[in-house]
């Protein structure tokens, strides 16, 4: 069952040059730490080269082959001259492995700082993203970008990009030094390596386009796996863990045939360098003894390139299983990059744009809804042409059947989306005009399910803002919420589970409404806030919003008609279009839809 994403390739990729430009502005933040992990690669790779050239040296002198031997060494005994190459083997031996102690270090080390600073950036900005984008894109789908993804741009610049410069400078000194040996030899090493760069890139652009489609089917995998665990009540109220088995079986199938191309292509890299390595040792063998037995070569040169054309080929092993990582690094960006690509479609006007109100920071909660349509899709409007005011202080309800548009109302109020025609203003301001987080301050919502975060009671009424304990009391004081928290374990340090597992529905809602009492909004929203509750918990909430409404401007959305016999004006919804306004008993004279549903409620009750 494929679940539809609002994130989509774009037709002219990126080249991979751009998308590892993308990287800079992150590794410009440790510029310092990075350029001394750079410098340390020379000093790693000379003292790489020099080994195979001591080994040369001492082969030469074990044989006796003086026009090879070093000047420094021709006047010593046997053994003083192995000894000298003894202690010189030694000591690059000791320089690698501290240099490269240091180096890896640093190299991980700002590899981290990257992927922080990617992973914090990702964060900010899809937190910043509107409503309509959630609305489309599984969670699952997302959390895979969001840490997966990342975690592997970390690995690709750790590991990755340094490792292939690395690599790169061990092959050029390598390169010189052995042209200062044998050019013939040489010769034959080097046009060994151009057949296996090209097969290199070959099965690499492969391995790229297989490594994307496994992220994708990995993003498809998180997704059902989040979407299962979520509704896991339901899977097994509805006796679906058969039927939802067996569509995961189907993702999963899939997710393991993409890994296993992208282990084809990986294997056929490592199998062809490991093939062109001995062709290549076999190929100086044959030409190193024929140049012997011309006398036009020592020993010790050959025992020398020997090992080079094995060193040779080791940083192409590691380029290679690097360049694997790095493909995988280029399918992260792309992915992130289209993430990142993604529009904010609700963001603050600049400041200088914005009215002296609301700058100020003051408002009385008078609400104009003027001429608003909205759709969540371009050309289907789920509301049209609404025009209605609430003056400030004023209680008004929304009422209509099931999908009338009572909650895409307070979806536009809170600027969760922005009307597709018309303009909604509180206080005579357009909330285009406004803040965002002025905007929000200025109105509370409790909604018929309240979220919780896991932590304490407390945090989850001050929702990680500064307020001295005895407003919090109070805030709970008033919403009566206060005796409840008293009983629990630990009172308001009480800890919470994820959603709020340990409290029940009633204990929730009514913390959500301490949640909104500390903030003291000039504009009140109950969006079915009270439905889930039991009626001794609702008696506790009718009498707190006693408090709570005093000197508010109101909007209360509920299906219990009753609840809402004594608000200012009551508006009648139906397809998103307003078909009454009145009190209560002015609809109910008008006999009309409002009646209607008052009579089928009456009923009910």
């Amino acid at each position: 069952m494929a679940i539809a994403s609002p994130l989509k390739k774009k037709k002219n990729k990126d080249n991979d040059w751009q998308l590892a430009g993308r990287l800079i502005p992150y590794a410009k933040r440790n510029i310092v730490t990075l350029a001394l992990s750079v410098i340390l690669l020379i000093p790693l790779a000379i003292a790489g080269a020099i080994q195979p050239l001591v080994i040369g040296q001492s082969v030469s002198l074990l044989r006796g082959e003086d026009k090879e031997v070093w000047s420094i060494l021709r006047d010593l005994s046997l053994e003083d001259g192995l000894n000298r190459l003894i202690l010189l083997l030694l000591a690059t031996i000791l320089i690698r492995l501290a240099f490269a102690s240091v180096q890896g270090f640093l190299v991980q080390k700002v590899g981290q700082e990257i992927t922080a600073g990617i992973r914090q950036d990702l964060f900010d900005h899809v937190t910043s993203l509107s409503s309509r984008f959630f609305d489309k894109m599984p969670v699952g789908k997302l959390v895979t970008r969001l840490t997966n993804d990342v975690e592997a741009l970390g690995d690709v610049f750790a590991s990755g990009a340094i490792g292939i410069l690395n690599d790169i400078i061990y092959l050029l000194v390598i390169i010189g030094t052995i042209f200062t040996l044998q050019w013939q030899l040489a010769s034959l090493l080097v046009l060994m390596l151009v057949p296996v760069a090209f097969l290199i890139i070959y099965f690499q652009s492969q391995y790229r386009k297989a490594n994307y489609q496994v992220r994708e089917e990995l993003s498809q995998l998180n997704a059902m796996l989040q979407e299962n665990v979520s509704g896991i009540n339901i899977v097994q109220l509805f006796r679906r863990e058969k039927l939802n088995s067996e569509l995961f079986r189907t993702v999963n199938e899939r997710y393991r045939e993409a890994v296993n191309k992208t282990i084809f292509h990986d294997s056929a890299v490592s199998a062809t360098l490991e093939w062109v390595a001995l062709v290549a040792i076999a190929g100086v063998l044959w030409l190193g003894g024929w140049f012997i037995y011309q006398d036009a070569l020592s020993f010790g040169v050959l025992a020398a390139f020997i090992l080079y054309s094995q060193r040779l080929f080791n940083p192409l092993r590691q380029f290679a299983d690097k360049f694997t990582m790095f493909q995988s690094g280029f399918t992260a960006i792309e992915r992130i990059n289209e993430l990142m690509s993604q529009p904010i479609e609700i963001q603050d006007r600049r400041i200088e744009d914005l009215s002296p109100i609301a700058m100020n920071g003051t408002a009385s909660g008078e609400i104009t809804f003027d001429n608003v349509s909205f759709g969540y899709k371009p050309g289907e409007y789920v509301l049209k042409n609404l025009n209605f005011s609430i003056k400030s202080g004023e209680k008004i309800a929304l009422v209509g059947p099931t999908g009338a548009g009572k909650s895409s109302i307070i979806r536009l109020l809170c600027r969760l989306y922005d009307p597709t025609e018309g303009s909604i203003l509180v206080d005579g301001v357009d909330i285009r005009d406004i803040p965002q987080q002025e905007l929000r301050r200025h109105i509370g919502v409790i909604l018929q399910e309240s979220f919780l975060f896991a932590g304490d009671v407390q945090r989850n009424i001050t929702l990680g803002e500064e307020y001295p304990f005895d407003e919090i009391q109070r805030a709970a004081q008033i919403t009566n919420v206060d005796a409840l928290i008293k009983e629990l374990p630990q009172g308001y340090n009480t800890a919470l589970r994820e959603r709020g597992t340990n409290l029940s529905g009633g204990q929730k809602q009514l913390l959500a409404f301490a949640r909104v009492a500390i903030r003291d909004p000039k504009i009140l929203v109950l969006d079915e806030a009270t439905a889930s509750l039991d009626v001794g918990t609702e008696a506790l909430i009718q009498r707190a919003l006693e408090t709570l409404l005093a000197d508010r401007t109101a909007i209360i959305i509920a299906h219990r008609l009753s609840t809402i016999r004594d608000v200012d004006k009551i508006i009648v919804l139906k397809q998103g279009e307003i078909v009454e306004t009145g009190n209560h008993d002015q609809l109910i004279a008008l006999d009309g839809l409002y009646a209607g549903l008052h009579q089928l409620h009456m009923l009910g009750e």
